[in-house]
């Protein structure tokens, strides 16, 4: 009886150990586990990246900070002095570059107003050259015909002078045949009538011979009147033809003025000092950014929404780039960092379930899924990473960094980085 009870005893309790472990066994052989994980979260270094002196800290360890806040101020009197200087710099190159345009503008509507002037210059003596060369064929005709009426008046002047010998001879006889009829009258041998009529030849005669000499002057005269208008002619041609050489003087000249004032040297010297100022404006421009940069970096601000982790600084202390000021741990986005044997991430997925235990809190249960498995073990990234290739070889088995999410974590248990966790990934299909 008793051996009977005590056989109950002992079946009851095989079936309630059961009852309480096998949802234990089950489990742990759908989940692999490691107590090798923490709470991690990207924690944000603050540094500078000016050598100066910090003026202030605006903010204490613990302290919580939002983005865009500053955290503390440094020194910026030297570094205002260099964006002046620079700005005053930028101000004179700029006004320089404006007065390189000017000029440029300038000297282009220069040349286009003497290139028209000196093209009209071109015009006109092309113009006088065409009128002056019609004026002188005009004149060398009018040369011509005072020419032709200089030959006939000389042709008419000799006429009249070979009239005059004729005429004299004339005169002469008709002299001769009056004095001998008045002397016949006398002795009474001629009539008085014939002495009459040979004193009417005789003063014909003599009329005659004046007329003759009188004409002789008149075409004389007219002779050289033509001349003189010849030679007058003349003048005007030559001084006409002296206006055609003075016109084409001035065409050569125009033409010069032309090729100097059209020249693309002018311009183009204009151009490259542009050029020149505008570069020298534009390094202005960048030497400005470059010290508004260097005085906005005396102000150091938060990237990320977060609290003060650790503060490495004092105020008064000079501080380098790339010195760690201030450590700023993020308000969100914390994770587990859990290193899993080689052996437990064979059936390991992203996005497998994981069941998470904080030790600060006891009995509270957290919820996360795998976010990305390493792609190299824990010992690749040490510092003396391990030689397995030589003789004596002792085979250990390495962890594997797996990063986890959390899954809506309950706002009142604050996850702190750093915190020591246990954490169960779902490895079934």
């Amino acid at each position: 009886m008793k051996k009977n009870l005590l056989l109950s005893l002992g079946a009851v309790a095989a079936v309630i150990a059961l009852i309480f472990l096998l949802p234990i066994v089950l489990y742990a052989v759908a989940h692999q586990g490691t107590d090798d994980a923490k709470i991690d979260a990207d924690v944000v270094t603050v540094t500078s990246k000016i050598s100066e002196r910090v003026a202030r800290i605006l903010v204490d360890t613990n302290q919580p900070v939002r983005k865009g806040q500053i955290l503390m101020l440094l020194d910026d009197r030297d570094e205002h002095t260099h964006y002046d200087q620079a700005l005053a710099a930028y101000h004179a190159a700029q006004a320089q570059a404006d007065a390189a345009g000017e000029n440029v503008a300038f000297t282009r509507d220069q040349q286009n107003a003497q290139n028209q002037q000196n093209e009209g210059s071109i015009s006109q003596a092309q113009s006088g050259i065409v009128g002056a060369s019609a004026q002188t064929a005009a004149q060398e005709e009018q040369v011509d015909a005072a020419r032709a009426a200089v030959q006939a008046a000389q042709a008419q002047l000799k006429a009249a002078e070979y009239a005059v010998p004729a005429a004299l001879e004339n005169l002469r006889k008709a002299q001769a045949d009056f004095a001998r009829n008045a002397s016949l009258v006398k002795s009474g041998d001629v009539a008085q009538a014939q002495l009459d009529a040979a004193r009417a030849t005789y003063a014909s005669a003599q009329a005659s011979y004046q007329q003759t000499l009188a004409n002789v002057n008149a075409v004389r005269a007219q002779a050289l009147q033509e001349m003189q208008k010849l030679d007058a002619q003349r003048a005007e041609a030559n001084n006409t033809i002296a206006q055609i050489g003075a016109q084409r003087g001035q065409l050569e000249i125009a033409r010069g003025k032309f090729a100097e004032s059209d020249a693309p040297s002018r311009l183009a010297a204009q151009q490259a000092q542009a050029l020149a100022v505008r570069a020298q404006a534009a390094s202005a421009t960048a030497q400005v950014k470059d010290a508004a940069d260097q005085l906005s970096y005396t102000k150091i601000v938060s990237s990320i929404d977060g609290y003060v982790g650790e503060k490495n600084v004092e105020a008064g202390q000079m501080v380098s780039p790339g010195l760690s000021l201030l450590t700023l741990i993020p308000s969100k986005g914390v994770y587990v960092t859990a290193k899993y044997k080689e052996t437990q991430i064979g059936k390991m997925r992203v996005g497998a379930p994981v069941d998470i235990s904080v030790d600060a809190y006891p009995g509270v249960k957290f919820h996360g899924r795998v976010a990305t498995l390493s792609p190299a073990s824990d010992n690749t990234f040490s510092l003396i990473p391990a030689q397995n290739a030589t003789a004596n070889f002792v085979k250990v088995t390495q962890r594997v960094p797996v990063r986890i999410s959390f899954e809506n974590p309950d706002p009142a248990y604050a996850l702190r980085p750093g915190m020591s966790v246990e954490a169960n990934v779902d490895i079934r299909p």
